[in-house]
């Protein structure tokens, strides 16, 4: 599928190549990097701002909110254009959170978020996962007892990964215990900084940091529940469905890098990238990517004809995690030892990324809903077979 954009859209796209060039400093770049690629960081607040000035950060977006009226297919190119260039690409607020409150948001909740996300002056965390239910959120036990005009919260949240460096949470909460699990469930927008929250690192395998999060009696105005009370299911799953799309520019340029290394190692007087087996793998992992490139923009073709992706959205997610893991292990295979010394060590390749990469994508597959989950959605809800 090639990207279908208009002489408009075509035209901003190459505007923000030429600013993503221009504006991408060292700085930003390890930020990024030691941040996982999310938003909140003090380097990357400058710099989204300065982007999302030009209506870059939500495009497809109404312009009274911020957008630029455009197609998602621009939407998706310009994150994967962000990927590409290793600067922040998961917005918890302008592209998880955002797109809901358009759908289900009142317009007082439109007026007091959806300008501050789209001009990069705030961010969301995702407030989903609790210690016993995991990625089944049906089991979320986190209590908010209606009080008219306020809501009191208390439990607990983990693997809150922008909690640290964002200004709101995106919470799920129990608001009735009675009848079915998701009929209970409501969406709240928390303040981080609303007296009775404690935010706690959790150090990920990779070296970078997730949260855990508690809330002791914190006090929520009513004007911050999301749509209707106990409808919060649904709306978790439509911004599930946007969570699990994925770019993939990031992974497009560590095969690029790669390829350019092994260009320059010799063996048996010839490069490597001319030795039949590495040719093999490195043509095995460039047919891939052209297989992503395709499940990433069939998304933004679906949401430009008013579908929105469900099961079409696990499969690229599930397919880009285990690519991922391919990469990594494909780039280890064929570098050898030295592709396993960490950034910083001397004689390490490519800065380290490599390695890094290896335990990263591990990481990967959990997030935004584990392997086995969106497998279960492809089959269920993509297959038409039954629950097991």
């Amino acid at each position: 599928m090639e990207i279908e954009l208009n002489s408009r859209e075509s035209a901003i796209l190459e505007e923000v190549r030429r600013f993503l060039k221009s504006e991408v400093t060292p700085e930003l770049l390890a930020e990024s990097h030691h941040l996982e690629y999310i938003y909140g960081g003090e380097e990357g607040r400058k710099f989204v701002r300065k982007f999302a000035a030009n209506g870059w950060l939500t495009p497809c977006w109404p312009e009274e909110y911020g957008g630029l009226n455009s197609s998602e297919m621009l939407m998706y190119a310009i994150r994967n254009e962000m990927a590409y260039a290793r600067v922040p690409i998961h917005f918890a607020g302008a592209h998880m959170a955002g797109p809901s409150i358009l759908r289900y948001g009142n317009d007082d909740l439109k007026k007091n978020y959806l300008l501050r996300l789209a001009s990069g002056e705030i961010e969301f965390a995702l407030g989903y996962s609790e210690p016993a239910a995991g990625s089944d959120l049906m089991g979320l036990e986190m209590r908010a007892a209606d009080k008219g005009d306020h809501l009191i919260v208390n439990g607990q949240k983990t693997f809150n990964t922008h909690a640290h460096v964002a200004d709101y949470h995106w919470l799920a909460v129990r608001t009735n215990l009675e009848g079915p699990k998701h009929k209970g469930i409501s969406i709240l927008i928390v303040d981080l900084k609303s007296p009775g929250i404690t935010i706690r690192p959790m150090i990920t395998m990779a070296g970078t940091r997730t949260n855990e999060v508690f809330y002791d009696d914190v006090v929520v105005p009513r004007a911050n529940l999301v749509g209707e009370i106990n409808s919060g299911f649904k709306y978790i799953m439509a911004a599930l469905d946007f969570e699990r799309m994925f770019p993939f520019g990031h992974y497009k340029k560590f095969y690029e890098d790669l390829v350019a290394y092994l260009k320059t190692v010799t063996r048996n007087g010839m490069p490597l990238t001319k030795d039949p087996l590495v040719r093999q793998k490195l043509a095995q992992l460039e047919i891939e990517l052209e297989i992503i490139h395709h499940l990433y923009f069939q998304l933004a073709h679906m949401l430009d004809n008013g579908k929105i992706p469900n099961y079409q959205a696990s499969m690229e997610k599930n397919f880009l995690t285990d690519f991922e893991q391919r990469l990594a292990n494909t780039a280890l295979e064929i570098l050898g030892a030295r592709g396993q010394l960490r950034e910083g060590a001397n004689g390490a390749i490519l800065d380290g990324l490599p390695e890094w990469l290896y335990r990263w994508t591990v990481i990967e597959t959990i997030y935004g809903g584990t392997a086995e989950i969106q497998r279960n959605i492809m089959a269920q809800r993509g297959l038409g077979l039954p629950r097991a």
